[in-house]
């Protein structure tokens, strides 16, 4: 029957709505309920209240999908009265327009179709009213299909103008935003100026506070000024008054001062005349001086003969005599055996004179008291050499430095020729002198040269004695420690520093014999800037190796070698000594070291002093016979007459 029925529509060509097929539950979510949920794009999630529904009524066919009925729209964000008021106006135009699009525009109530009445069935037979009640169905259909497509018009129309308005509000939610965030950019700026003009007020509250404890204090200082001044003023008065009597007497010592401001000039021009005065006669002096130095001889020769030591008989000194009546001479006595058996002789007698005789009880200081006018000549700018000839154990290193501890009486030749030198010296410049002084301390061992003010360890370098300029005869140590020296202490540490690497040795005639020559030199140089002077001068104090003979020492190996060398320099010593007193053309400076570093103050330039110093031991009078003799024959020389080194 039903066949039949689709037949007679198709015959009567009236439109059939197409059956759609019917979503499943849960293929929209607003079906069950009947409200679509249109979400609102948030800004902030923190200012959404809750969705705002809007509805809308519609009647749908059965045969069609459930449609929205309402749509679910997220609340703007309350920002300002002005954003409040614009959206509370799109809710208002939305509802209206879902109302309004809820009924059919132009759509008059849908009839219902004539049918059979409720609960009767027609009969089978009754095809025609089958046929009316099918029309009447297809009819109803039309209708509510015309209805429904009117009202899907509307609602596509009420859609569109949703979107536009959610995209509206899109737009101003989006505007709102970015007005919030800069509000709140602002606020945050805000409260920071909120927060720094709060500090700066408490700054400014406690800075008042301050100024305030300030301001009173200053009151207080201020009253006090006023006080102040208050007696200042009568003081200024005062002091005024007596300004004037100070004025006049001002005139009057104004007077005063133009008298002896011409006076005062009176006294320049004779201090300037004293003290060329005084330069005539400290030159005058130092040729006085240099004129006593030459009549004495500018070789001089003084004897010292050593006290007896605990150690040794004080029976032993007999053969030494000194003449009462002859403060000059010495002589040696020995009884010699007859050559023809009988019993011993007459002593015989061995004279010697010297410009000095020290006998054994003279102190350190009445020695060098003989000897301070030589040194002051090293710092008037003569070249001077002082040195110690002897056998070993005579005492020449006791009296060229002293004992190993040194006290004001034991100082020896050396330390005390030092402390005259800078004594003389700091006098010296108020006369407008400056010196300045360089030490140097060598020894010479088995014909080498060692440095003594370097350690042991140290001693690598290669010396040797070479001129400063082919045309200058002045001569020096390549490779030596030259120490600038300012005050007499410094030159005692460098003493004492040499004392300890010097070399020494046991013997059979002495327990420490010095085995080398020891060679201070202190070079002077001088200048007087006023007089436009200059002086420079070496003062060299040297303490000899100790001579002993080879069948009394009975020295071996090394020992031999150093007495071998020893007595070669020595002997070379009094042949340059005999040559300058023969004023020979060839002086035989370099047939050792020794007069090759001296040959400068050996010459005829230079002032020359040897001690000769004497054992008072009767055992070694050969020695002393020997010693004397030499010494005899050095005395005898002249070398001629020494020139100072000035300019």
């Amino acid at each position: 029957m039903e066949n039949n029925v689709e037949k007679s529509l198709r015959k009567s060509r009236l439109p059939v709505p197409p059956c759609r097929k019917r979503r499943p539950s849960g293929d929209h979510p607003a079906q069950s309920s009947g409200v679509m949920t249109v979400p609102w794009k948030r800004l902030k999630e923190s200012h959404v209240d809750e969705p705002l529904t809007v509805k809308v009524a519609a009647s749908i066919a059965t045969s069609q999908p459930r449609l929205v009925s309402a749509v679910a729209l997220p609340r703007p964000p309350v920002i300002g009265r002005q954003s409040l008021q614009v959206l509370q106006q799109n809710r208002s135009r939305v509802n209206s327009t879902a109302s309004v699009s809820a009924k059919p525009k132009g759509a008059a109530a849908v009839a219902q179709p004539a049918t059979a009445a409720p609960g009767k069935k027609r009969a089978a037979w009754d095809l025609k009213g089958q046929v009316n009640d099918m029309k009447g169905k297809v009819t109803n259909y039309k209708s509510r299909v015309q209805a429904l497509s009117g009202e899907k018009a509307n609602l596509q129309t009420s859609k569109e103008q949703l979107q536009k308005q959610v995209d509206l509000l899109s737009s101003q939610n989006s505007s709102l935003s970015q007005t919030l965030r800069s509000v709140e950019s602002m606020l945050q700026y805000e409260q920071r100026r909120l927060m720094d003009a709060q500090a700066e007020v408490q700054r400014l509250s406690d800075l008042s506070q301050r100024l305030e404890a300030e301001l009173s204090t200053e009151k207080c200082v201020s009253q006090e000024l006023r006080t102040t001044n208050l007696s200042m003023a009568q003081q200024l008065k005062d002091k005024r008054e007596r300004l004037a009597c100070m004025e006049e007497e001002n005139s009057g010592l104004q007077e005063l001062v133009r008298e002896q401001s011409v006076k005062l000039e009176d006294l320049k021009c004779h201090i300037t005349e004293k003290d060329t005065q005084i330069y005539k006669l400290e030159t005058e002096r130092r040729l006085l001086h240099n004129s006593v130095q030459e009549l004495k001889g500018n070789i001089r020769v003084f004897c010292r003969v050593r006290p007896i030591l605990p150690s040794e008989k004080a029976s032993s000194v007999g053969h030494i005599i000194f003449p009462p009546n002859d403060e000059k001479g010495i002589v040696l006595t020995k009884i010699e055996e007859s050559r023809i058996g009988r019993d011993s002789c007459q002593p015989v007698k061995y004279n010697f004179n010297f410009d000095c005789i020290f006998p054994p009880t003279t102190s350190q200081a009445a020695v060098f008291e003989e000897i301070s006018l030589l040194v002051q000549s090293a710092l008037d700018g003569y070249p001077v050499c002082i040195f110690a000839y002897g056998q070993t154990g005579s005492g020449k290193t006791y009296t060229m430095e002293g004992p190993e501890t040194l006290s004001g009486d034991t100082m020896g030749m050396i330390p005390r020729a030092i402390r005259q030198i800078f004594s003389s010296a700091e006098e010296m410049k108020s006369k407008g002198w400056q010196h300045k002084f360089t030490a140097s301390f060598l020894e010479i061992y088995n014909e080498t040269l060692r440095d003594l003010l370097v350690n042991q360890s140290d001693k690598r370098l290669e010396y040797d004695i070479r001129k400063v300029s082919p045309s200058s005869s002045e001569v020096y140590v390549t490779n030596l420690h030259y120490e600038e020296v300012s005050r007499a202490e410094e030159v005692h540490e460098l003493l004492l520093r040499a004392k300890r690497n010097r070399s020494v040795a046991k013997t059979n005639l002495n327990d420490r014999s010095s085995r080398s020559h020891s060679v201070f030199q202190l070079k002077i140089e001088g200048e007087n800037v006023v007089r436009n002077v200059r002086a420079s001068s070496v003062l060299s104090l040297v303490d000899l190796a100790g001579s002993e003979r080879l069948d009394k020492s009975l020295s071996t190996g090394d020992r031999l070698k150093e007495t071998q060398n020893i007595n070669a320099s020595l002997s070379t010593l009094g042949m340059v000594i005999t040559a300058l007193c023969n004023k020979d053309a060839h002086i035989p400076y370099r047939n050792s070291k020794l007069t090759y570093l001296l040959q400068n103050s050996l010459g005829g330039n230079a002032k020359v002093l040897m001690f000769v110093n004497v054992s008072p031991m009767d055992e070694n009078f050969s020695e002393s016979l020997n010693s004397l003799r030499f010494a005899s024959k050095v005395n005898e020389c002249v070398i001629g007459t020494a020139s100072a080194n000035r300019k």
